[in-house]
């Protein structure tokens, strides 16, 4: 590294906090919906990023490019905050202002930076296979976040509406079958809750 291309550790070091942010970030969805002791951004994104070795190497996707995406697609919150369809904010404004959070998170980068913003634009974008996949996993821990909480808070039913949210949008094959054997398990709980009432 020549000393023009060298990174500045204060701004890597204020890179670090902000990252650090998302491991105590609760995600939004479940605290409007009252539930108790939720997950953090940095742990759904884990999560997603775990999801991402399990792509088949038959399969003509970039996995780094996929576990990278993973990693970067919620960073922006830890400036802006986890917008929900709650707050009322219009897509393309959330789309703007976390834009302009990963402009200012990735210039703190250096030359490393470009390569990040782009892997985010390119998520947003959503016209790559690889970014419709991690749209898919994204919406598939959602699936599963869900379902663990009816779980561990023995209300199956509860949170219907993310799982509707949901519904038919998951498009590659492995992952829906994944959904449905989710969706099937959930609605047997839901079916022997009610057989017990």
């Amino acid at each position: 590294m020549t000393k023009s291309e060298k990174m500045d550790i204060k701004k890597l070091k204020e890179f670090m906090e902000l990252v650090g942010k998302l491991k105590h970030e609760k995600r939004a969805g479940w605290v409007l919906k009252n539930v108790t002791d939720v997950e953090t951004i940095a742990g759904h994104m884990y999560r997603m990023a775990m999801l991402s070795f399990l792509i088949d190497s038959k399969e003509n996707l970039d996995k780094t490019k996929i576990m990278q995406m993973t990693l970067v697609h919620d960073l922006a919150e830890c400036i802006v905050g986890d917008i929900t369809p709650h707050d009322n904010i219009a897509p393309e404004v959330k789309h703007e202002q976390e834009d302009k959070a990963m402009e200012q998170i990735c210039k703190l980068l250096g030359n490393k930076g470009p390569e990040m913003l782009e892997i985010f634009r390119e998520y947003e974008k959503q016209e790559s296979p690889e970014a419709q996949y991690v749209k898919d996993l994204d919406r598939l821990d959602l699936l599963m976040q869900a379902f663990e909480y009816e779980k561990r808070d023995k209300n199956p039913g509860h949170l219907q509406e993310f799982f509707t949210s949901i519904n038919g949008k998951i498009r590659h094959p492995f992952l829906n079958e994944v959904a449905k054997e989710i969706n099937q398990e959930r609605e047997e709980l839901i079916r022997d809750s009610d057989v017990r009432k």
